[in-house]
């Protein structure tokens, strides 16, 4: 079978290429689908690299031919910080572990979880102060940090939050350098910077340890994840139960992906709310509406579709997930280009969900596009924020009513203004972060039925 590459950007010295997706990966593989449409290549270090942006490509990497694909080699280098947990793992561990944590997300046990949220972000409305200027992001992590910690681990992390959340800083950060050539020996050699990163993992996995050891000693099941994980048994594994070890992987991988993602997400959410006045006015007349007044509800997450409309939006201008990697196990052929096994091939969100053959003028902040005729009408795959197939977020349903529940709340009784002159960048990293953070003011709301 010959192997044959998309077309790519022409490489006039070596490295060059590489080099470009390093200094703006995000901006890097947009610009690659611009140019050179729904399938394109580029070198990178050994090997080339192919970039899919059709949905239907998409669809049969992710879902129907997604046997063929694992994870790329880049990715499974976070196996430094996460271990063996969903994200890492791959073929029939993968799936008997998903099988072991599924039942912490189905929808009757999300519900449980709702009031969590609800009453944590009462407490964040509760302590905000009119005029105050908040660095946003910083304290939707703190928040998202909290609800995951008691929802799913049954643990008050409150007073820790301000150091978690600079060791999960260092440990995000770190992500980006796992896609460099040789970055396992780059990653041995005792830096100043790698010292930080394995002292802030260390500080991270005594935190977890710590939960779970408390947790064998009391011997009580809680009812949420963490005691699943501990008490549930493999019985394709001859009723093993899982390891320490194999406990922290998995709390590890979600007080980082249960966190991290939601709290990215709000931020722009909140950010592009205060850029578009007629759709807060919009969002704020809908909360008003249906709350009149009084704290949400888990029951309210139904009777919000706008305020989802307006989440929806904003994880298609700023997926918090913004690349997806895949390597092919055999040779695999994609529009009439035939990629050896071992091929890398991307699929950006990012990329994705600012084509404007599917959502025209793609850099528009435009909640409409989440009516049902509008969706019906695009490609399913021309919006994945939470992936797809086998591999799609185990806490999507988590996120969404996470996301619905957290915008209703502050919402009601803060509304947030933009800091003036504040530099608001893209840092894509392992999520889409804002670089410099987002100040804002806070400014005390008067709901019309309060």
């Amino acid at each position: 079978m010959t192997t044959v590459f998309p077309p790519g950007p022409p490489r006039r010295y070596p490295g060059q290429q590489f080099l470009l997706f390093r200094r703006n990966p995000l901006r890097y593989i947009y610009d690659l689908t611009q140019r050179y449409g729904d399938v394109a290549s580029f070198p990178s270090g050994d090997r080339t690299t192919v970039v899919l942006n059709h949905p239907d490509d998409i669809c049969d990497v992710l879902v129907t031919h997604q046997r063929v694909f694992r994870k790329s080699p880049a990715f499974l280098r976070a196996k430094v910080v996460l271990g063996q947990g969903l994200l890492t793992s791959d073929g029939a561990f993968h799936l008997r572990q998903r099988r072991l944590i599924q039942p912490a997300f189905h929808r009757q046990r999300i519900m449980g979880y709702a009031q969590t949220m609800i009453d944590y972000a009462v407490r964040v409305r509760e302590r905000w102060q009119p005029g105050a200027a908040l660095e946003l992001h910083h304290e939707m992590m703190a928040l998202t940090l909290a609800i995951v910690a008691k929802t799913l681990f049954d643990a008050d992390v409150e007073n820790d939050a301000d150091d978690i959340g600079s060791a999960m800083d260092v440990l995000v950060g770190a992500f980006d350098r796992l896609i460099l050539p040789f970055a396992d020996l780059i990653n041995a050699v005792p830096t100043p910077r790698n010292r930080r990163f394995m002292r802030e993992r260390d500080r991270l996995d005594a935190l977890i340890y710590r939960i779970i050891n408390e947790r064998r000693q009391s011997g009580r099941d809680h009812g949420d994840l963490l005691s699943m994980l501990i008490m549930a048994q493999d019985d394709e594994d001859n009723g093993a139960r899982m390891t320490d070890e194999q406990v922290r992987d998995e709390a590890m991988t979600l007080f980082l992906a249960g966190h991290e993602t939601t709290a990215n997400a709000l931020t722009w959410t909140f950010y592009l709310l205060a850029q578009n006045p007629a759709v807060a006015e919009r969002f704020y007349a809908e909360l008003d509406r249906v709350l009149a007044g009084r704290i949400p509800t888990p029951e309210d997450y139904a009777q919000l579709p706008y305020t989802r409309m307006v989440l929806s939006e904003a994880l298609r201008m700023y997926p918090p997930a913004w690349i997806v990697s895949r390597q092919a196990s055999e040779p695999y052929t994609v529009r009439g280009y035939t990629l050896p096994a071992n091929a890398v091939v991307l699929m950006s969100q990012f990329a994705t969900h600012h084509d404007e053959r599917w959502f025209p003028e793609p850099f528009r902040f435009d909640p409409e596009r989440w009516t049902p005729a509008a969706q019906a009408q695009r490609p399913k795959f021309s919006f994945y924020p939470f992936g797809a197939g086998s591999r799609v977020c185990i806490g999507e349903q988590f996120a969404w009513m996470e996301g619905v529940l957290l915008l209703a709340t502050l919402g009601q009784r803060w509304l947030l203004r933009l800091v003036p002159g504040h530099p608001i960048q893209l840092q894509p990293l392992v999520t889409l972060r804002p670089r410099y953070g987002i100040k804002m003011i806070a400014e005390r709301r008067a709901p019309a039925h309060d």
